[in-house]
């Protein structure tokens, strides 16, 4: 079983770049984690204030251990000062995975 978690997190579009230096510091770090498969946040195509989050975790003590790690305290305070309008994030508890025909 795997911890997925994924949301939208939209900003004021005017700190877009800001965001995006705390995201890359923030998926550099977390990709570095025991127990994270996948890490990643990026900026929508077509709204420059929204940001996609999906991250896949093996254990809910990885994910748990995450939420505590320091550059997740120093991601949170950067939030502070980007003009957070909404954040909608949830996590999910998932089977094996299967390919997906393209």
């Amino acid at each position: 079983m795997s911890i997925i978690v994924a949301g939208i997190m939209r900003i004021d579009p005017a700190n877009a770049e800001k965001a995006k230096a705390a995201v890359i510091k923030m998926m550099r770090a977390t990709r570095q984690e025991p127990g994270c498969r996948f890490y990643n946040i990026s900026a929508d195509l077509e709204d420059g204030g929204t940001f996609h989050i999906c991250e896949e975790w093996e254990s809910e003590a990885a994910l748990a251990s995450h939420m505590q790690a320091p550059h997740m305290n120093e991601f949170k305070i950067a939030l502070g000062g980007l003009g957070v309008r909404a954040l909608d994030i949830k996590r999910y508890e998932a089977s094996a995975g299967q390919p997906v025909s393209v």
